[in-house]
């Protein structure tokens, strides 16, 4: 009976708290928790807050000594009344107990048992979910980041607990992820070494899914329930909701952890999971951070540049799904930043290409070719990048890429910041124009500027047009590609497909508006430079047939979307020129190509006489066109144009009925109200300056285009000079008569030459003339003109190196005036 009473006296001794803490607990763990006495304690702690800290306290001891003990019943009763008391409790005396409470939980995590990390885990979710009333300052997560983060690896031998486990991680990181987000000291969870567990744990399960969905086809929708089960679902589901709650800091901390994961377990070839990455990344942050993300992007394209083509392509391709979501919204000051790294990453590329191949000259390898086909998917990509992205930017910024793109490609005699070609030799230079062309065919794509000179400005038009891109038969053509682009204003293009004689050109519904003011003086202004153009696209050794059609395509263009009655008479005059360059020949033209330039005067002519809707034009079109059908049926597309096609040995003997004639054009015009006195002057190509540093062979070579002012430059007297010396030439030679006949006959030509050719063309002939005299005129006074010796010596260059070789005194010759 004494000991009985002691005890009962120190039971009665104990603090009230600990009483009520010990009642909750039943004899036998299988009965739980009892619901009574948990209520008690419950109203006590309310009543009592002070009291929580010790509460807690002692509810950890005991949960720590039946954790050792393994009676893992008592401890699902401890955690059950610490949920319920933290529910129940909102004060600030709350902080010392979630303090106990957060010590229970990491209890629980260490343990090995995967019931216990379960159950800490959801504790651990219900407490992120209360918000506090004030924050804590000094709070730190960072045990359970990095104990959840290893959960989510975990490799389990039972795959239903492995499953268990991975899903009861990333519920734990979500709850970190809310719980201090909400806090005001949140800036502490996107600290790197945080991310840097968060994002690659968050990313290995939902790797899961892609390799299934690889094998199974893609998922159906997944229900609330399946989320709860799926760790891969889960895991996007916690990824999003982190993205979201990133800040303008914090983006970078949570998108270059990506980074390293795709690195590390090469996940950039195949790269399906690394676009899925990204898609979620751009669609769960906000629009304004946007271009933090393809900044990074362009940041690990610049580091892993050194790496294999298809990783390259891989990091491209993702560049490319990132922008195409960005494009949408806000791109920020990027826009430049992501055409500059593409266009350097392009010439990077044809750099390892050209490598790779003078690498392996004289050993004909597979590896090599395909290293090669790999660059070719990089450039393919790049180009497909700058195309999509300079396709959805609005039409001032994208004026601007086109002037910056252009600006790149390398043109003989410019000094624009392009890119540096000096040490990939002419056919790197050529890959890089290539490329830089396609990627602004792109661009240009589906372009409608309102006026023409806003979107072919002379600091565009100019490189565009240059002879350097003439060079090779893909370069001409894409440069007509993105005239097209840029011309075609109202969707003709499609319809004028292909080179043929049109039945009737009323059926193709052209559409097209009246020519504008500011067209008429872009015409004025640079319509020589287009004709130019295309006339010397015709006379190329190298054009196939789709150089025919996009020249065509070029002409009718124009037709349509430029040309008033003046415009309308230049182009007839350079219709006739092709069809002289065909008949003349003095370019020595395949017969393929000089066929191909009848069949593309006989083309455009016909369109053109119906677009102007001149009968007595129609006719003598319609005309020449029959005689050629039935006579000489390979002046016409539809039959030069065929695989086997029999071409004539000349043309020299074929008749006049065959050709258009300027006299009959002139006089079918001339009754419809045409100026027509400019079709008797022969249309003469204008020269650039740049044809004289060009390495083709310069018009200037085979054209005569100089004004015949004085009397010894006449064409005429140097017909005259080639005439056999006769009894007859000498006499009139001494005939004063006629000479005065010859002078006045070449002045009226002059004048007449003077009156009816355009403005342009005199300033053409006048300035070709000019620069050819200066230049003559610097070459003599450089041979003439020379300084005088010097006492203190003369500079000379040698090397590279600077020499000055001294005069002496009593060697130098003065002039005699100076001597006494």
């Amino acid at each position: 009976m004494g000991r009985k009473g002691v005890c009962c006296c120190c039971a009665a001794l104990r603090p009230r708290y600990k009483r009520l803490v010990d009642n909750i607990f039943p004899e036998d763990p299988k009965d739980g928790l009892v619901k009574a006495d948990m209520e008690k304690l419950t109203f006590y702690a309310v009543s009592a807050p002070e009291k929580l800290d010790r509460i807690g306290a002692y509810l950890a001891e005991r949960l720590s000594r039946d954790v050792v003990r393994h009676r893992y019943g008592y401890v699902l009763i401890a955690m059950e009344a610490l949920d319920q008391l933290l529910m129940a409790c909102h004060s600030q005396s709350i902080k010392p107990f979630v303090e106990s409470f957060l010590h229970m939980v990491a209890k629980l995590l260490e343990s090995g048992e995967p019931k216990l990390q379960v159950l800490g885990t959801n504790s651990f979710v219900k407490f992120a979910n209360i918000e506090e009333d004030t924050p804590s300052y000094h709070r730190r997560y960072d045990f359970f980041v990095s104990r959840f983060s290893a959960m989510c690896h975990s490799c389990d031998h039972d795959p239903e607990i492995q499953t268990e486990i991975r899903i009861a991680g990333i519920r734990g990181i979500q709850g970190v992820v809310r719980k201090t987000v909400n806090d005001e000291l949140r800036a502490t969870i996107w600290e790197p070494q945080h991310m840097d567990k968060i994002v690659p744990s968050l990313l290995f399960n939902m790797q899961k899914i892609e390799d299934v969905d690889s094998r199974i086809g893609p998922p159906s929708s997944p229900t609330g329930g399946e989320k709860e089960e799926n760790p891969a679902l889960l895991a996007e589901n916690c990824f999003r909701e982190l993205l979201g709650r990133a800040s303008y800091g914090n983006m970078n901390n949570a998108v270059r952890p990506v980074f390293a994961h795709l690195d590390h377990h090469r996940l950039w070839d195949p790269n399906e999971f690394a676009v899925s990455c990204f898609k979620i990344i751009m669609y769960s942050i906000q629009a304004q951070y946007s271009h933090h993300v393809i900044q990074e992007i362009l940041g690990h394209l610049d580091v892993r540049k050194r790496d294999s083509p298809r990783v390259r392509a891989g990091i491209i391709q993702v560049l490319l799904e990132a922008v195409a979501i960005a494009a949408k919204g806000s791109i920020g000051p990027t826009v430049l930043e992501v055409f500059n790294t593409l266009l350097k990453h392009l010439r990077i590329s044809v750099d390892f290409e050209l490598g790779d191949r003078r690498s392996s000259a004289g050993s004909a390898t597979f590896s090599t070719s395909s290293k090669e086909s790999d660059e070719r998917i990089v450039q393919n990509a790049i180009i497909q990048t700058i195309g999509f992205f300079g396709s959805n930017l609005p039409d001032y910024q994208r004026s601007e890429i086109m002037m910056f793109i252009m600006g790149k490609v390398p043109v003989l005699g410019t000094t624009s910041q392009s890119l540096d070609t000096s040490h990939l030799g002419d056919l790197g230079t050529r890959r890089i124009q290539i490329m830089l062309l396609r990627s602004l065919l792109m661009v240009t794509s589906g372009y409608k500027a309102t006026t023409i000179t806003n979107a072919l400005p002379p600091p565009f038009l100019d490189p565009l047009l240059s002879p350097s891109l003439m060079e090779d038969s893909e370069l001409r053509q894409l440069v007509l590609e993105i005239l097209h682009n840029l011309i075609d204003r109202h969707d003709n293009r499609a319809k004028l497909r292909g080179i043929r004689i049109i039945p009737d050109v009323s059926d193709l519904k052209i559409k097209r508006d009246k020519i504008s003011r500011q067209d008429v003086s872009f015409m004025k202004k640079h319509g020589q430079q287009l004709y130019r153009h295309i006339y010397l696209g015709c006379k190329e050794e190298d054009n196939v047939q789709k150089n025919f059609e996009l020249l065509f395509t070029s002409l009718a263009l124009t037709t349509i979307e430029l040309a008033n009655e003046e415009v309308v008479i230049d182009l007839i005059r350079l219709a006739i020129a092709l069809q002289d360059i065909a008949i003349i020949n003095e370019d020595n033209l395949p017969m393929f190509n000089r066929c191909g330039v009848m069949a593309l005067v006989a083309a455009y002519l016909n369109f053109l006489s119906q677009m102007i809707a001149v009968p007595a034009f129609c006719q003598h079109v319609s005309k020449v066109i029959e005689t050629r059908s039935l006579e000489a049926s390979y002046f016409l597309p539809e039959t030069i144009f065929k695989d086997k096609c029999n071409l004539p040995k000349s043309l020299e003997k074929h008749e006049k009925n065959l050709f258009f004639l300027t006299n009959k054009i002139a006089e079918s015009l001339g009754g419809s109200g045409y100026s027509v006195e400019r079709l008797s002057v022969p249309y003469v190509p204008q020269v650039t300056d740049e044809d004289r540093l060009s390495r083709r062979k310069s018009i200037v070579d085979t054209v005569s285009i100089q004004v015949d002012i004085l009397p010894g430059n006449n064409t005429e007297d140097k017909a005259d000079n080639t005439e056999e010396i006769t009894f007859e030439a000498l006499k009139k030679a001494i005939d004063n008569n006629g000479l005065e006949e010859q002078e006045k006959e070449k002045r009226r030509l002059v004048i007449e030459k003077f009156q009816k050719a355009p403005f342009e063309e005199i300033a053409a002939q006048c300035e070709t003339k000019a620069n050819l005299l200066h230049d003559r005129l610097a070459q003599i006074l450089e041979l003439t003109i020379r300084p005088p010796p010097s006492p203190s010596g003369t500079m000379t260059i040698t090397a590279g190196h600077a020499h000055y070789q001294s005069v002496p005194v009593y060697e130098m010759k003065f002039p005699d005036l100076c001597v006494y």
